[in-house]
């Protein structure tokens, strides 16, 4: 007489464990973020009002090399007035926009205060010159 067995079982991979491990991971990051943000005011609390618009303000780098390359984001651009272009463009699109230069500490100063110059004449007035903190 012939003992009839059940086939092994194949191994599978429970995914369930691996989701509640990843969102986990997610909401302690998102809570570390949040820690980790820096405001210099007062804590109050504020008033709700339904009728105000939250915009994004959009910021753009411009970047000067020490070989006098200049960078729109990533993209290399041939002059400052190119870039006044381009921001003017985006500064019709989105009404918050500021833009950061990033200039090697070996490029001239003239070269930034003309960068500054073509900036401003596209109509952005936020402009941030990055630096190392000491």
């Amino acid at each position: 007489m012939k003992i009839l067995r059940d086939a092994p079982k194949k191994a599978r991979i429970e995914i369930i464990p691996m989701i509640d491990t990843m969102f986990f991971l997610l909401v302690f990051f998102m809570v570390a973020t949040l820690s980790m943000t820096n405001q210099n005011s007062l804590p109050v609390n504020l008033p709700h009002a339904s009728g105000v618009q939250s915009e994004k303000q959009q910021v753009f780098t411009l970047t000067l090399t020490k070989d006098d390359k200049l960078f729109y984001d990533k993209e290399q651009i041939a002059s400052p007035a190119d870039a006044a272009q381009r921001l003017a463009r985006q500064k019709t699109e989105n009404k918050l926009t500021s833009v950061i230069i990033n200039a090697d500490r070996s490029v001239e100063h003239g070269r930034v205060i003309e960068l500054m110059d073509a900036i401003r004449q596209s109509g952005i007035t936020k402009i941030v010159v990055a630096v190392n903190p000491s």
